[in-house]
């Protein structure tokens, strides 16, 4: 059984800044990169809004310039996931996928969310060539563009309307015959000029030589009124929603509606004392890089604090 002091679970920029946070106070912590190492900042091309890249940087390379920081201070990086967790004693013990059990005085959760998809191949085909599940991280790269946003919710509206300040077209691509999202959200997307809505629409595929460069779409799906046709686009947003990675702590820990971790008031802490949440997998909000970073050094801070506290 090996003992540790403090246990951090992914290897985003919130486990990332937490792990070099612990390193530099002597934590000696682990750090598990999980089934996504680097988060979902590695399935984007160029971060161009995080500080300090003034020319922009590849997402892979800054998850690595941040791994490279974490080691630096003595943070033990290992590839796996942890597969079981026991949060109802101190020390907390847990199961990586290899088997090994490990004692944690202190864990610190930032194993981020995943978006959900549609499910087609091609947007595994075309991720980061022109599929995209964050408006704010890639909106830049389509201005005066023609782009799509799926989803019909609050998320969607708020994409959709974020992107219509910067490209010169947007769809929406709406499963349903409506909007579900909150009045208000609705009558804005349906009053901006730049704005269409296709209602009652699925997406059958995807299709471009150098990347995006249409859409295969379908009104009336199984309908007798089917209607197949194509649109034109350079880029296809997905906002139907994130799904955060807290299976093996259902149960254990409390989770809002949607599975993310509550936090208490504007701390890292969870109810179960000595556990502390950053990133993504406890914020259903902002879902930035430059946050989950920022709540990785609270977590790691308040880990620090409670150890000290005995």
């Amino acid at each position: 059984m090996e003992k540790v002091k403090t246990l951090i679970i992914g290897s985003g920029p919130a486990g990332y800044t937490a792990a070099i946070y612990s390193g530099r106070s002597g934590l000696d912590p682990i750090l598990y990169s999980g089934l996504q190492p680097g988060g979902q900042l590695t399935t984007t091309t160029i971060v161009e809004n995080f500080p300090g890249y003034p020319q922009g940087v590849d997402g892979n390379q800054m998850m690595m310039d941040l791994r490279e920081q974490a080691a630096r201070f003595g943070v033990i990086i290992r590839d796996g996931s942890i597969t079981k967790a026991d949060l109802s004693s101190r020390p907390f013990h847990l199961t990586d996928d290899r088997g090994n059990e490990i004692e944690a005085e202190t864990l610190i959760i930032a194993t981020g969310a995943s978006a959900k998809y549609l499910g087609l191949e091609d947007e595994e085909k075309y991720k980061g060539q022109g599929v995209s599940a964050c408006a704010t991280c890639d909106g830049f790269f389509y201005r005066k563009r023609t782009v799509a946003v799926v989803g019909g919710g609050d998320t969607a509206c708020e994409e959709a309307l974020y992107l219509s300040g910067l490209a010169k077209k947007v769809y929406m691509i709406v499963r349903k015959p409506y909007l579900r999202a909150a009045e208000i959200m609705r009558k804005r997307v349906e009053e901006k000029e730049n704005i269409e809505i296709l209602y009652n629409t699925n997406t059958l595929g995807l299709f471009g030589e150098n990347g995006v460069e249409g859409a295969n779409l379908v009104k009336f799906k199984g309908e007798p009124n089917e209607e197949k046709f194509d649109i034109n686009i350079d880029g296809f947003f997905l906002a139907i929603g994130h799904k955060p990675n807290t299976d093996i702590f259902k149960g254990q820990i409390d989770l809002d509606e949607q599975g993310f971790i509550k936090t208490i008031g504007n701390s890292a802490s969870t109810n179960v004392e000595g556990v502390f949440a950053a990133g993504d997998v406890a914020d259903p909000i902002y879902r930035q890089g430059i946050v989950a970073a920022g709540s990785g050094a609270k977590a790691a801070i308040e880990a620090d604090r409670f150890l000290l506290k005995g």
